[in-house]
C-alpha cells in the first residue's frame, strides 16, 4: 500500500497566471487545485492521494480538482470540502520556514485523465542552479492585478535559483535548508499573490515531482529576487508519520553535472541584509 501512488503519481496523459507565464493547455498539470472560501479562489494545492492536498501553511475551505477556469463551465471538475487541516508544528509565520500543510478532503476522488496526484521529490533529492521547472496556479498576473476572465489556469517555466545565491539575493540566512529558490535573475517570470501553495514541479523521465510550494517572495518577478517556495524533499517522515494508507509517492529527483551555485559568493552583504530589512516579505 505504501507504494499504492507510485504506480500513478505524477503522469500528466495529456501534457505533451503566474507572472510572464501563458495560459495552461486542459489537464496538463492535473494534480493542481483550487482552494476557495466563500466561493473565491484564494490559493492553490497540489493532489498527493485521492483524500488528501498539500499546500502552505494558511487555511472553512473547500477544494475544486479537475478545473480548466474558475469562471465557465469545468466538465472535468469536482469539488470536496475540507475535514482536517494539518499544520507543520514548526511553522514560523515570522521567517515562513516550514511553509506547508495537509489538507484531508471529505471523500476521496476518483483519478482521471484532468486528476491525478503529483509525486513528491524524496530525501535526497537534488535541484541544482538551473534546473528547469514550472509553476502553476490562478494567481495574480502581476502584483495586485488580477487575472482576467475566464480565468484560466497559467504556468510558467522558470530555473531552480541555488540556496546560495538566493541568500545573497534576501540577506544571508532568510533562505533556510527547508526552502528552494527559483526565477530569472532578470525577472519577468514568477508565482505571485493567490498562487501561494500551489505545485512547483521537475520532470524526471517521464514524471512530474514537486520540488517545492509556493511561499513566498520579494513582489512578484522582480529581477534578483527569485520567488520563494517550500523544499518538498524535507518532509517525507512528517507528511508519511500523519498518514495511515496510500502514502504518497515519493521520487528522488536527481541533477546532472556540477552545481553552479556551489561557486557562488555572496559581494556587498551587508548591503543586501540592509536592503533585505527594508523589504517587506510578500506571502503569496
Amino acid at each position: 500500500e505504501s507504494h499504492s501512488q507510485l504506480d500513478v503519481c505524477g503522469i500528466s496523459p495529456l501534457n505533451t497566471r503566474i507572472v510572464g507565464g501563458q495560459n495552461a493547455p486542459p489537464g496538463n498539470w492535473p494534480w493542481q487545485a483550487s482552494l476557495q472560501s466563500s466561493g473565491s479562489h484564494f490559493c492553490g494545492g497540489s493532489l498527493i492521494n485521492s483524500q488528501l492536498l498539500l499546500t502552505a501553511s494558511q487555511g472553512n475551505l473547500t477544494v475544486s480538482l479537475g478545473l480548466q477556469s474558475l469562471q465557465g463551465s469545468n466538465p472535468n471538475g469536482v469539488s470536496r470540502t475540507v475535514t482536517n487541516v494539518i499544520k507543520h508544528p514548526n511553522y514560523n509565520s515570522r521567517t515562513n520556514d516550514n511553509d506547508i500543510c495537509l489538507l484531508q478532503l471529505s471523500s476521496p476522488v476518483t483519478f482521471t485523465d484532468f486528476i491525478v496526484p503529483v509525486c513528491l521529490a524524496a530525501p535526497g533529492s537534488t535541484f541544482f542552479s538551473g534546473v528547469s521547472s514550472w509553476v502553476t496556479g490562478w494567481g495574480t498576473i502581476a502584483s495586485g492585478v488580477s487575472l482576467p476572465p475566464p480565468g484560466n489556469l497559467m504556468e510558467v517555466n522558470v530555473p531552480i535559483v541555488g540556496n546560495r545565491e538566493c541568500n545573497c539575493n534576501y540577506g544571508v540566512g532568510s533562505i533556510t535548508n527547508n526552502m528552494i529558490c527559483a526565477g530569472l535573475r532578470a525577472g519577468g517570470k514568477d508565482s505571485c499573490q493567490g498562487d501561494s501553495g500551489g505545485p512547483l514541479v521537475s520532470k524526471q523521465g517521464n514524471r512530474w515531482i514537486l520540488g517545492g510550494i509556493v511561499s513566498f517572495g520579494n513582489g512578484c518577478a522582480q529581477p534578483n529576487f527569485p520567488g520563494v517556495y517550500t523544499r518538498m524533499s524535507q518532509y517525507q517522515s512528517w507528511i508519511n508519520n500523519q498518514i495511515t494508507s496510500s502514502q504518497p509517492g515519493f521520487v528522488t529527483f536527481t541533477s546532472t553535472g556540477t552545481d553552479s551555485d556551489l561557486s557562488i559568493s555572496c559581494k556587498h552583504l551587508i548591503h543586501q541584509f540592509i536592503t533585505n530589512i527594508q523589504h517587506q516579505h510578500i506571502w503569496r
